[in-house]
């Protein structure tokens, strides 16, 4: 298997400043609840505070001159030290419950966020990217920032706490000692910084093969009547298979850095402390102190071996975020709720192509049209003909405003499309596909996906529009029939009138049928044509057929051919031309 080119390499180098910034810039999701926040930051320092009490307490503890009996033998520091204790144990419940409580909001409003960004960019996003790594942005990018909020942040806070206090006091404890203890620091910073470029390169890398085998696992369910019909499921395991274990290599790999850099970062700690009790003793320090000044060290030691861990954490987090970001950053389409269209944005139907050229975002070097001019009247049923690459789904996705032209004017009603709205736009158009899809809840949910507050009678007289209501009923459940996943409990033909339904409530002026009838038997055929001539009445109808015979009545037939248009009327004038691709075409379906 080739490289994915949906994967970018990851990065090189350690935590650079810009990144940095990028990661910052997700703490306005926690704005919103930055008491709490606040609060959890307030017991984090209190609880750290009081871990740094332990090793002075615990000198005082076996100091002989505080050997004085309270209460049945525990002295004084005895009982300082379980008071420090409970408190911190108290402090360190609400720290985490708040800390946990503010990411599971924020993360709850990132994923909003992200999610409601992401379906609002425009197609040419999408034909750049896959299903299967957009998905794996929202689940596991975001998981590994919520680790970040619960337990990375909090553990940075509290080492640095500990690191800086812990070395405050053993400077007034004895600074020559805490020289000689800080005298291998450089050392081990020059480490971290070494092993952590490492560690954030495969870090990122993991990331990357996950999402790529995401994307596999993805496409397989979406396509797995096609797995199954080419009988592929070994190819697919293995394409899994190669996806997860190059993760799990490169992971591998860099659990090597990782395990490196803490078993020098462990070797360095007990290697001091060893060179610090000798140190100690030469320079006269008493039992106690020595004990407190060794707590401090074994405190700072293990706070700055747990740094490596929260380093790693944190190259993750940057990581994650930086694919979070670069989908923030997309420029979205300039759509809005639609609650009722203005009168002056209303659409009576007519449309007009001026001079339209278009090529593809991702194929620039590929015309698809070139110059093409056509206009359609209102309540006009004009049907769009012409090999497979002539251009005739271009044009529903202009239409739709998908993509915007290259070259020329749309005009809608003699207004450029531009100055109309885009939701409020599309909301007066509605498509029936040829391929159609359907969501995997109930029947009633499909077809009031086309208005979402329609009402049971509106979804039945809907129903019964498009000759769909006589099938609908033969269910058990009824509207509340469970379609399955793309509608595969349902047959084609089911399948097509659900979708013309869905067209029925949404009472669109503009309508486009794309096929609408290619793959069906002839019953459902007549069923569902019977549906959709009912559907085209009193409304503008843009029709894409392959299948000449359902299209005879069309008030025009735009014949297109390579991006061009080569031939326009009705059909009995252009079954007339000789020599004409219509005739040509309609030998060719009739004589077969």
């Amino acid at each position: 298997m080739q490289n994915d080119p949906n994967i970018t390499p990851a990065p090189k180098g350690k935590i650079k400043m810009a990144s940095l910034k990028k990661t910052l810039r997700l703490f306005r999701y926690v704005k919103p609840y930055w008491p709490e926040f606040s609060l959890g930051l307030f017991f984090l320092l209190v609880s750290s505070l009081a871990g740094l009490a332990f090793p002075k307490l615990i000198g005082d503890l076996v100091d002989p001159k505080n050997a004085v009996n309270l209460i049945k033998g525990m002295n004084k520091a005895g009982l300082l030290l379980v008071g420090v204790l409970i408190g911190q144990s108290i402090f360190s419940f609400f720290r985490i419950v708040l800390f946990v409580n503010v990411t599971e909001k924020t993360l709850a409003a990132l994923r909003q966020t992200i999610y409601s960004h992401l379906i609002k960019l425009p197609m040419k996003f999408f034909l750049e990217r896959r299903v299967g790594e957009l998905s794996s942005r929202i689940s596991s990018d975001i998981s590994l920032l919520q680790e970040t909020f619960t337990t990375t942040l909090a553990e940075f806070i509290r080492q640095m706490i500990i690191i800086v206090g812990g070395v405050t006091i053993l400077l007034i404890t004895s600074w020559q000692l805490t020289a000689f203890m800080l005298a291998i620091l450089p050392v081990m910073m020059i480490a971290a910084i070494i092993f952590g470029k490492f560690i954030r390169r495969f870090s990122k890398q993991v990331q990357e093969q996950v999402a790529a085998s995401n994307t596999v696992v993805e496409e397989t369910l979406q396509g797995i009547l096609n797995v199954k019909a080419f009988a592929n499921e070994f190819f697919e395991i293995a394409r899994y298979r190669q996806r997860t274990n190059e993760a799990a290599r490169i992971g591998m790999k860099g659990g090597k850095f990782r395990g490196a850099f803490s078993s020098f970062i462990i070797m360095g700690i007990f290697g001091a402390l060893v060179a610090v009790i000798w140190r100690g003793v030469s320079i006269g320090l008493s039992t106690p102190q020595l004990l407190s000044f060794v707590l401090y060290s074994v405190f700072i030691g293990g706070s700055i071996a747990g740094l490596a861990e929260v380093y790693t954490n944190l190259q993750k987090s940057i990581g994650a975020t930086e694919h979070l970001l670069e989908i923030l950053d997309e420029q979205t389409e300039d759509i809005s709720p639609v609650e009722e269209i203005p009168l002056k944005n209303q659409l009576d139907g007519q449309i007009s192509f001026r001079n339209i050229s278009f090529h593809y975002p991702t194929r620039p070097d590929l015309n698809i049209m070139n110059d093409v001019s056509f206009d359609v009247y209102a309540d006009q049923k004009v049907a769009l003909v012409g090999p497979s690459g002539a251009g005739k789904s271009t044009i529903v996705s202009l239409l739709l405003r998908l993509y915007d032209p290259v070259n020329g004017q749309i005009l809608f009603d003699g207004r450029e499309s531009h100055t109309i709205p885009l939701s409020q736009l599309r909301a007066q158009m509605a498509v029936v596909p040829q391929d159609v899809f359907l969501f995997g809840g109930t029947i009633a949910e499909n077809i009031a996906y086309g208005k979402p507050n329609a009402t049971i009678a509106e979804m039945e007289e809907a129903a019964k529009k498009a000759n769909a209501w006589e099938f609908i009923q033969r269910f058990p459940l009824g509207l509340d029939t469970i379609v399955g996943e793309r509608g595969i409990q349902l047959s084609g033909g089911q399948r097509q009138r659900i979708a013309i339904a869905r067209a029925v409530l949404k009472n669109p002026r503009i309508l486009i049928l794309d096929e609408a009838t290619s793959a069906l038997d002839s019953e459902s055929e007549r069923l569902v044509q019977d549906a959709l001539d009912k559907l085209m009445e009193g409304r503008t109808s843009i029709v894409i057929a392959h299948r000449l015979a359902t299209i005879r009545q069309a008030d025009k037939i735009i014949v297109l051919d390579k991006g061009h248009i080569v031939e326009e009327g009705t059909h009995t004038e252009l079954i007339g031309l000789d020599g004409g691709l219509y005739r040509t075409l309609s030998d060719m379906q009739f004589a077969s």
